[in-house]
């Protein structure tokens, strides 16, 4: 079907508006609305159709779009992107047959921006980049060790004392709450929900620079020495602004009653900024930590999100915690082979009526390298090709039962990376990966490597024209146009 200067697009959601203007930034051409009753793309909602964000895609003489919901039909028109092609007669869509849902209902991808600082305007982008490969939540890993990044009304100093640094003493930064409420609202007009991280009770050093009294002095294990060493990194110190990246050090004070106090004002503030069912409450790496504290501290932490009104949501590690709320969501970082009592701990949560997203390291992690030699990331959990990130099954790494998975999510870590671009480039291809296994049913007809390859190598000039830099691995076949 061509694309023209004449071509319309009739129909009232906000997702026609969104598919004129990528048009316009791929090929140049500004497609008109339908002032009638029809145009020659329509863009149709009926609800009940298919499953929910579910969407049909028939490209002909025509290109009609039906979104059983208004996500729905923006999935749609990502796909109808995807099908944009330019050759010696102009541009035009390829003809298309397709009825489309999504196989789980959490398809994430998680931004840290307390190793590294990304403004407002970097995670639009990043929601813009990743919203078109159908991904439905952002996990924004809002406080680390390096950092505090998000305003706290009832403890000010966090954001005053506690932000102003990176790794490696590169620029911090901040969200305000009308930053923070900003970037809730734009990935919603993405159909994407964002779920605020607060790591607890370790990865805390940063709380201490702000609050001495919460946070107690450093535990330096053998391993945080020898890294810190091994890279001529710091090792903390209690108080000061730590710019290395080692972990397991820090925790907050499980016996004192001020920390939750602390941790009650924290939840509540986020909790009342953030329209999503969860807040995510970390829990990983409480290397320091007595097991008998750590018990205390998840049975109090997890209830006091319900308290607020949400779901908690933990790394895995607090599926060690017996008392952890009922209905607490695990997000499970071990390998796709457990390892000690990774697999235990995330069984936990569902014996605890809760459920599972599945972030296994070794093929989800964003931040590895793809290859020994890649100048960014790092190779704790493996180095990840692009085909070792497609080819994985996410009920396949736990014995527990296929429904207690919810979804994927694949996170981005910021140790080695100061810019977006350094982002994209460990994010795409490989962000594709993921969401192919989040969205398509195992069993579907293309859902295999040498078919996703050459598809996914024909998003280049769309990732080209939308200002995406990715990295060509030699794995892709790369469309030149």
């Amino acid at each position: 079907m061509p694309i023209t200067a004449t071509t319309r697009v009739h129909g009232s959601s906000p997702a026609a508006a969104q598919l004129i203007d990528a048009v316009e930034r791929r090929t140049g051409i500004r497609l008109s609305t339908s002032d009638g009753t029809s145009g020659e793309i329509e863009l149709l909602i009926d609800h009940g159709s298919s499953a929910p964000e579910g969407y049909t895609l028939e490209i002909g003489e025509r290109a009609i779009i039906v979104g059983a919901d208004e996500a729905g039909l923006f999935y749609g028109v990502q796909t109808l992107l995807q099908l944009l092609r330019q050759d010696d007669s102009g541009w035009a869509l390829l003809g298309a047959d397709i009825a489309d849902s999504p196989r789980f209902p959490r398809r994430g991808v998680m931004l840290d921006v307390a190793r590294h600082f990304f403004g407002v305007d970097y995670v639009k982008k990043f929601i813009d980049s990743t919203s078109s490969l159908k991904f439905n939540h952002l996990h924004l890993h809002l406080s680390d060790d390096q950092g505090w990044r998000v305003h706290i009304d009832a403890w000010p100093l966090l954001t005053e004392r506690a932000s102003a640094t990176s790794v490696g003493g590169d620029p911090g930064g901040f969200y305000t709450k009308a930053d923070y409420r900003e970037i809730v609202a734009y990935a919603a007009s993405r159909h994407m929900i964002v779920i605020p991280e607060i790591d607890l009770p370790g990865h805390t050093h940063a709380i201490g620079v702000a609050y001495p009294e919460l946070v107690e002095a450093p535990v330096l294990n053998d391993n945080l020495i020898a890294d810190s060493a091994r890279l001529g990194q710091p090792l903390p110190v209690a108080g000061e602004t730590y710019l290395g990246w080692g972990v397991g050090h820090s925790s907050v004070r499980i016996h004192e009653e001020r920390t939750y106090d602390f941790v009650r004002d924290v939840v509540h503030e986020l909790a009342e900024m953030t329209p999503g069912a969860y807040i995510h409450i970390g829990g990983d790496e409480s290397l320091g930590t007595p097991q008998a504290d750590f018990d205390l501290f998840a049975e109090r932490a997890t209830a006091i999100v319900v308290e607020a009104g949400k779901i908690p949501m933990a790394w895995h590690e607090m599926g060690s915690a017996t008392n952890i709320a009922e209905g607490t969501v695990g997000q499970y970082w071990g390998k796709t082979t457990p390892e000690g009592t990774h697999a235990e701990e995330a069984a936990h949560f569902v014996e605890r009526g809760g459920a599972l997203i599945m972030s296994a390291a070794d093929v989800t992690y964003l931040d590895m390298k793809y290859t020994e030699d890649f100048p960014l990331g790092l190779t704790w959990a493996g180095i990840i090709d692009v085909r070792s990130a497609y080819e994985w099954e996410p009920t396949a790494v736990l014995d527990v039962p296929d429904t207690a998975i919810l979804g994927v999510e694949a996170p981005l870590w910021s140790e080695t990376t100061r810019t977006l671009g350094e982002v994209e480039q460990l994010v795409f291809p490989r962000a594709a990966a993921q969401a192919e296994v989040a969205w398509s049913p195992r069993e579907a007809p293309e859902r295999g490597w040498e078919s996703f390859r050459v598809r996914v190598g024909a998003l280049a000039p769309l990732w080209k024209a939308e200002g995406i830099d990715f990295h060509p691995a030699d794995e892709i076949p790369w469309s030149a146009r």
